[in-house]
């Protein structure tokens, strides 16, 4: 997707990783992690690490590059780590949302990172409030960190097992305590995580991709429910079920658009899945016309199927600077129209008198299709068609890609025709709904949340309404108590 999506209070749609080991650096190894995880959030990043008795902590909003240096790095020193990348989808760039989060407890020194949303943290919060607790910011991620706090005399598992048999939502946690790091994912399987191996040393990672930076290797995927033990020194770890999972409904995003495409989710090559979905969207809109165009980068896989399938030769319509950050995780809607100027220009020499499908992953608000359409045209296009390897997006997203108010997505309330006419395309398709899930159906077998297609949440309708009033009420509290 080469256009953003709203980002104004904290949520996040994130990437985590975490490290135990007696052999490796295990601060730089979650740099060069979160580096390769930076897709997935480029709004702040930060390292936690242990050494079993004190924490060590580095945070700060930007890239990951921006906020490390071998100054800040020789800092953190331990042989356990977590690290964090956050992309807010409801919230400000503040440092102060910057994660790890970190805590001292009964039972020694606490961090949490956190990619996902959950959808009851307001009922969770008020709890801890009438415990005692307190908070700082308005983030479900800290909910999570008091909730693991209150329970730490328990242990730590025991801990993470009354959490799970609360929440409701979206989350993978990578842990850090004097007793090793802990990865958990949702009952629902919404947002991924992986554990990987290197030598004795074991990690986890929002993908597999993380892994080959470090000289690591993918293991397995951690399956809904399960939480993971990485004991010190690292060179072993445990598997365990926290609660019992649900039917599975792993965010479609994540296959379309979100992570990259060297990552293996569900048992697949993501670039795979991608180009199996241009195939199909070339089945269902075939079109007339010279050469099949992405929108560099994200919908370069979805143009490589559709030009496979369809006979129509793919060529480079658009150049990118690789030195502008990804539009759609940027904090603002005036950032997002100036980036997609400065990020793309036509490269005439493939355009001129041609006619041209112009191939996307998604349309969000249509902020990006219309100027790239006239910037197509401009550089010399007769025609332009635009296929999107999507259904339409007319739901927002309430587990951590948050979709914008359905007031703000081009599709939820108008046709696909009055789409067309408004970005100034000769013609525009959507991948069905059908066609999607049969090309995930019949590489995985397993379920998917498409709810940003269809409205039905994988909660049940009065939680989803009562979290999105929840959620404005706490920002509005915390407006007021911050002004």
């Amino acid at each position: 997707m080469s256009e953003g999506l709203p980002l104004d209070a904290p949520r996040e749609a994130c990437g985590v990783f975490g490290i135990c080991s007696q052999d490796m650096a295990v601060a730089k190894a979650t740099f060069y992690a979160l580096y390769a995880l930076q897709h997935r959030g480029q709004e702040a990043a930060g390292i936690a690490t242990t050494d079993g008795q004190r924490l060590c902590v580095h945070k700060d909003t930007g890239l990951v590059s921006q906020v490390f240096d071998e100054q800040a790095l020789s800092t953190l020193v331990g042989t356990m780590a977590i690290g964090h990348n956050r992309y807010s989808t409801k919230g400000s760039s503040l440092a102060s949302h910057a994660q790890p989060y970190t805590l001292e407890t009964i039972a020694g020194p606490l961090a949490i990172a956190h990619n996902g949303n959950v959808v009851n943290a307001g009922q969770m919060r008020q709890d801890l409030l009438a415990l005692g607790g307190g908070f700082t910011t308005a983030s479900d991620s800290e909910v999570i960190l008091m909730t693991l706090a209150y329970h730490a005399h328990q242990g730590w598992q025991e801990s993470i097992r009354h959490f799970m048999a609360q929440a409701e939502g979206a989350y993978t946690l990578v842990i850090l305590t004097r007793e090793g790091v802990y990865g958990v994912r949702d009952p629902w399987g919404l947002r991924p995580l992986v554990l990987g191996q290197r030598d004795s040393t074991y990690m986890l990672a929002s993908e597999s991709c993380a892994f080959a930076t470090v000289g690591a290797r993918m293991i397995r995927e951690i399956e809904p429910g399960e939480i993971v033990h990485i004991p010190p020194p690292g060179c072993t770890y445990d598997i365990m079920q926290g609660h019992a999972p649900h039917a599975r409904a792993f965010c479609t995003f994540e296959e379309i658009y979100f992570a990259r495409p060297d990552s293996v989710l569900q048992g697949r090559l993501v670039h795979q899945k991608r180009q199996a979905m241009g195939r199909q969207l070339a089945r269902e809109a075939p079109a007339t016309a010279d050469w099949v165009v992405s929108v560099p980068d994200s919908g370069t896989p979805h143009a490589i199927g559709y030009a496979q399938e369809s006979g129509i030769p793919y060529t480079e319509g658009l150049t990118k600077s690789r030195y502008i950050g990804r539009t759609f995780i940027q904090p603002s809607d005036e950032l997002r129209k100036t980036g997609v100027a400065m990020k793309f220009n036509p490269l005439n020499a493939n355009l001129e008198g041609q006619r041209i499908v112009l191939v996307d992953d998604s349309i969000v608000r249509g902020n990006t299709v219309g100027p790239l359409i006239r910037m197509l045209r401009d550089g010399g296009a007769c025609e332009v068609h635009v296929r999107v390897a999507s259904p339409p997006i007319t739901h927002p997203c309430f587990m951590g890609v948050d979709m914008a108010s359905q007031a703000e997505l081009i599709a939820a309330n108008r046709t696909v025709p009055d789409i067309e006419a408004q970005v100034g395309a000769d013609s525009l398709a959507y991948l069905s709904l059908e066609g999607l899930c049969e090309v995930l159906a019949q590489m995985e077998g397993h379920g998917y949340c498409n709810a940003c297609f269809t409205g039905k949440y994988p909660f049940d309708e009065a939680t989803t309404a009562w979290t999105q009033r929840d959620t404005a009420d706490v920002k509005l509290e915390f407006a007021s108590v911050f002004a």
